[in-house]
């Protein structure tokens, strides 16, 4: 009896050990939980760790035996689609209402922001809540995310945002005053190429970088993760809606251009969100690394002058 009650305590121990990381090209350190008292308890996020980041995906336990990578990785997809079906509803079904009333950027800009609000909350410990292409190979590649699921993750977002757009026109096809061709990427006037890339590039980079920050980062306040990057996307939209859209999200563009055969200018809205979210992931890295050996430094100072004093102490 002894020996099954110390082998079923070692594997609710090992069920709550969550990663830090689903990447795999440096080892990450591991947070450990106790197993919630109650259903009240279990339904409180630890303090330690994000359920809603970005970087980190729910992962197969070793010793369930029922659940397979290859279900648990569905999961993963059902979750990209919905998310992203519902972020692109939302957003473009509002663009499509605005063209035929007195709504402007901002009214916009705050449903695109609380669209993502609401789904990184609802589906962030499904799937991680990325919902755009850019963010899964901008984790992908800063080894936060495995490449392994970045095709799959994503598939799903284009045909989450591409389902959306249909279920649009025919929504609104009873309007005559009201065109699905709006909710396509445009750059506005005279608004050029060169331009419109580099609002593209700026608003995905601050975009990234608030993610890597408020999610991606164990040290944030990670509660507030869907709230700061919902604000993060309603700024930009209000910044440069007027100017391309403020897209920031390949997917997000792809699936109306499929819609209504538009591919006029599509490859701006596909490259600058990945290299600006590529270049912000980059800088957080270099600054996070640089962060960690200095309060390395400091730990060992801390622990030279504890040595010494113990020292003198056993002296006297």
């Amino acid at each position: 009896m002894a020996h099954n009650h110390d082998h079923r305590r070692n594997r609710n121990h090992h069920h709550h050990q969550i990663p830090l990381s689903s990447g795999g090209c440096s080892p990450k350190a591991s947070i450990t939980t106790e197993p919630p008292s109650s259903l009240e308890e279990g339904l409180k996020p630890p303090t330690s760790i994000n359920v809603h980041s970005l970087s980190q995906v729910p992962s197969s336990s070793a010793g369930d035996g029922v659940s397979s990578s290859s279900t648990i990785h569905a999961h993963k997809i059902i979750a990209e689609l919905v998310g992203s079906y519902v972020v692109v509803f939302v957003g473009c079904g509002f663009i499509m209402e605005s063209k035929s009333s007195e709504m402007g950027v901002v009214s916009v800009g705050a449903a695109w922001g609380l669209a993502f609000m609401v789904m990184i909350y609802a589906l962030g410990h499904v799937s991680g809540g990325h919902f755009n292409p850019a963010v899964t190979v901008a984790l992908a590649a800063s080894c936060s995310f495995p490449w392994k699921q970045v095709a799959g993750y994503v598939a799903a977002q284009v045909a989450g945002s591409s389902l959306a757009v249909l279920s649009l026109s025919f929504l609104f096809d009873h309007r005559s005053e009201v065109d699905v061709k709006v909710t396509v990427t445009r750059l506005q006037g005279s608004v050029s190429c060169s331009q419109g890339l580099a609002w593209e590039f700026v608003t995905s980079f601050f975009l990234m970088l608030t993610i890597c920050g408020v999610a991606v980062d164990p040290r944030a306040i990670q509660e507030l993760s869907g709230i700061t990057i919902g604000a993060a996307v309603m700024f930009n939209v209000m910044i440069a809606g007027n100017m391309t859209g403020a897209s920031m999200n390949p997917a997000r563009s792809i699936g109306p251009a499929l819609v209504n055969r538009e591919f006029h200018n599509l490859w701006i809205y596909v490259v600058g969100p990945i290299v600006g979210m590529l270049a912000a992931t980059a800088i957080y890295t270099v600054l996070l690394t640089h962060n960690h050996n200095h309060n390395h430094n400091n730990n060992n100072n801390h622990s030279e002058i504890n040595s010494t004093s113990a020292g003198k102490e056993t002296s006297k």
